[in-house]
């Protein structure tokens, strides 16, 4: 399986802590953000790793490289402006060279056996599945609802959330997606476009399936959380 990591994203909402570095590269424990989630990935036997990168993109670079010192083999995907999370993914087709193929999001982690993952997309022939994290019920995410067969059924506005008893938590995207290189087909090439906005909501009814997890997932998105994960980052993915 090879992956594609979206660490493109500027971090505006993280500049108040995190102001000289792409939000990617964001120190956790004296080590950037991106290698907890390089090795995690390597944990699961992905080795080929394709980064879409572009704001201050020759930090990773320098600090990275070609990823042969940590066993890996890392390739470039460079945006000369932002493109958004699926503009992004449509500027590195050229380098997938697989289906389906992996992503991840450059600002979250999220405890899934990717096994079990991939176990469960191609058992559906699926266009696109989607991990799902069970999170406390806020105002922070949009929800995912989803079918008895695990299929996707609709994306709720964050701050909406629609009556179901006195429902606590919510099933949000855990930032770890499979998607066939059809799901790539419709993106103008160079234009800004994302995934989360404009791609997945056309994808309702196409083959678009959720697969929940109970694993821990964090967000560094925010100064709390990413003041959270200095702690709690190193014991869920250690760095060996």
């Amino acid at each position: 399986m090879r992956a594609v990591i979206l660490a493109g994203g500027l971090g505006t909402r993280l500049r108040s802590v995190v102001n000289d570095r792409p939000k990617s590269m964001a120190s956790i424990a004296g080590q950037p953000f991106l290698e907890y989630q390089l090795l995690w990935l390597k944990s699961h036997g992905v080795r080929e790793v394709i980064l879409c990168v572009g704001y201050k993109h020759e930090q990773m670079v320098a600090h990275f490289g070609d990823g042969k010192r940590w066993n890996m083999t890392l390739r470039y995907s460079v945006e000369e402006r932002p493109l958004g999370t699926a503009g992004a993914l449509k500027n590195a087709e050229r380098l997938l060279d697989a289906e389906p193929f992996l992503v991840m999001n450059g600002d979250s982690m999220v405890e899934v056996d990717l096994r079990a993952f991939a176990a469960f997309h191609e058992e559906r022939s699926a266009l696109a599945t989607l991990t799902l994290a069970r999170v406390p019920l806020t105002q922070r995410y949009g929800s995912i609802e989803l079918d008895d067969s695990c299929r996707i059924l609709n994306f709720v506005e964050k701050g909406v959330h629609p009556l179901r008893g006195e429902r606590e938590t919510q099933w949000i995207s855990g930032g770890v997606y499979l998607l066939r290189r059809q799901v790539l087909e419709a993106i103008q090439l160079g234009k800004k476009v994302s995934l989360e906005e404009e791609v997945f909501p056309k994808l309702v009814g196409h083959g678009f399936y959720g697969f929940r997890t109970d694993g821990y997932f964090i967000d560094i998105g925010l100064p709390d959380d990413y003041e959270r994960a200095q702690a709690e980052l190193p014991r869920r993915f250690p760095l060996c």
